[in-house]
C-alpha cells in the first residue's frame, strides 16, 4: 500500500505521534523533537492529554518549520500509530502521501487502508520482547525505538539524539546504556528493513538562532527568577504545578550559593490555595517578592485573600494556568474563562492588574 506521490518535504512538516497515556511516550516524543531543534531546525510540539485515566489516548504533535512558524496547520504529514483504539481517526488525519508508521508485531486493523498513504511497519513489541524481560522496559523502551526508527527515516544525525540521551540521564550510565541500545535497535531495523531515506527529511540548519526549547509553565518558572521572586507558595493543582517545580529548579541552579550550599530562595507547599496565597500575602508584607501559581478552583478560594491584598495595598502574583471548569473541571483542557474573576478577584470595588500573554515571547 504505497502512494506513488508521497510526501517529500525538508525541514518544513508536521509529525504526530499517537500513543496511550502512561506508557512513558511523552518522554521519547520530546527527546525526537528536541533533536530537531538542536539540529538547528525550529520544531513546536504540543502534548495532547486529555483528562483521563492511564490506558486511554493521547497525542503529541509537531510542527517542523525552518521558517520558525509555530502553530498547527491542521492535517499531518507523518503519523505514528502506536493504538489501536485510534487507528481509524488517526490514519484519517494523514495527508495525501503522508507516512504511516505502526508496530507490525500484530496484523494491521480489519479495516479499509488508505491507497494514497506510504505504510511503514517496525515490529516494536516484537523486538522488545526478544530484548527485554522485564516488562516495563518493554513498554518504555518500545518508545525509544521507534524514535530510533524517525532518526533513521528522516536522515537525522544519530549523534545529536545520543549527546541529548547523555545529558538527560547524566550520571546513570547504566539508562544511557540501556536507551542507547533500544535507539540503535529501532534504528538499525530502519536501515536494514525500510527505504531509508524517506521524503520528509531533517537536514542541518541555522535557524534556531536565540530561541529555547521551553513550554509555557517553565517560560513563567523562569521570568519568577528573572523578576526577583524568592518565595513561592503553592497548593499542588493540574496544570500549575509544574510551573512551581520549574521555578524551583532554576532556584537551586541560580539562588543557590555556591559557597555554603545556603538557599537564598523559599518554596512552600501549602496544605491548600488559602494557606498558599495568605503565605505569599506575608511574605511580600515582609519585604520578599513572592508569588503563587494555581488555577480556576484555586482563584475561587483566594477571593478573601486577594481582596485583603487589594485593600492593604500589598503586592502579590498569582499564576492562573486556566482549565476548562467549572469546579474541578477539566484539567488538562485549557481555556480562558477565568479572566473576570482575577480582574475584579474578591467582594468589593477590587480591580486587579491582569497581564494576559498571547504568545511563547510574551
Amino acid at each position: 500500500m504505497k502512494t506513488e506521490s508521497a510526501i517529500c518535504a525538508c525541514n518544513d512538516f508536521v509529525v504526530k505521534f499517537a500513543n496511550v497515556n502512561g506508557s512513558g511516550s511523552a518522554s521519547a516524543n520530546e527527546l525526537f523533537a528536541r533533536s530537531i531543534l538542536r539540529m538547528g531546525v525550529p520544531v513546536s510540539p504540543r502534548n495532547i492529554f486529555p483528562s483521563n485515566i492511564q490506558g486511554l489516548p493521547t497525542w503529541y504533535e509537531m510542527r517542523v518549520s525552518a521558517a520558525g512558524w509555530l502553530g498547527r496547520r491542521g492535517g499531518c504529514d507523518l503519523m505514528v500509530a502506536m493504538n489501536p483504539q485510534t487507528w481509524d481517526r488517526d490514519v484519517a488525519e494523514l495527508d495525501p502521501g503522508g507516512y504511516l508508521i505502526y508496530d507490525s508485531s500484530k496484523p494491521l486493523p480489519h479495516t479499509k487502508l488508505r491507497e494514497d498513504i506510504v505504510v511503514l511497519g517496525v515490529p516494536l513489541m516484537e523486538m522488545c520482547s526478544r530484548e527485554y524481560a522485564d516488562p516495563r522496559q518493554r513498554l518504555l523502551f518500545k518508545n525509544i525505538m521507534y524514535v530510533g526508527a524517525l532518526v533513521a527515516l528522516m536522515d537525522m544525525d544519530s549523534a545529536v539524539v545520543e549527546q541529548l540521551m547523555g545529558e538527560q540521564f547524566k550520571g546513570k550510565e547504566k539508562l544511557i546504556a540501556a536507551n542507547l541500545r533500544a535507539l540503535h535497535l529501532g534504528w538499525d531495523y530502519a536501515r536494514t528493513e525500510l527505504p531509508c531515506p524517506i521524503g520528509l527529511r531533517i537536514e542541518q540548519a541555522e535557524a534556531v538562532g536565540n530561541r529555547i526549547f521551553i513550554d509555557g509553565n517553565s517560560a513563567a518558572g523562569l521570568g519568577a527568577v528573572y523578576g526577583g521572586a524568592t518565595v513561592a507558595a503553592w497548593y499542588p493543582i493540574t496544570p500549575s504545578t509544574s510551573l512551581v517545580e520549574a521555578f524551583t529548579g532554576y532556584c537551586q541552579q541560580y539562588r543557590t550559593d555556591p559557597a555554603t550550599g545556603e538557599a537564598r530562595y523559599a518554596v512552600v507547599q501549602a496544605e491548600d490555595e488559602l494557606a498558599s496565597i495568605g503565605i505569599v500575602i506575608g511574605a511580600s508584607w515582609n519585604g520578599a517578592r513572592a508569588f503563587t501559581a494555581t488555577s480556576g478552583p484555586g482563584i475561587s478560594l483566594m477571593q478573601e485573600f486577594l481582596g485583603l491584598a487589594f485593600f492593604a495595598e500589598i503586592p502579590a502574583v498569582v499564576f492562573d494556568v486556566q482549565r476548562g471548569g467549572p469546579s474541578t473541571g477539566m484539567p488538562t483542557r485549557t481555556q480562558q474563562s477565568d479572566r473576570l474573576s482575577c480582574a475584579y478577584a474578591s467582594h468589593g470595588a477590587t480591580r486587579h492588574v491582569g497581564r494576559l500573554p498571547q504568545d511563547p515571547h510574551e
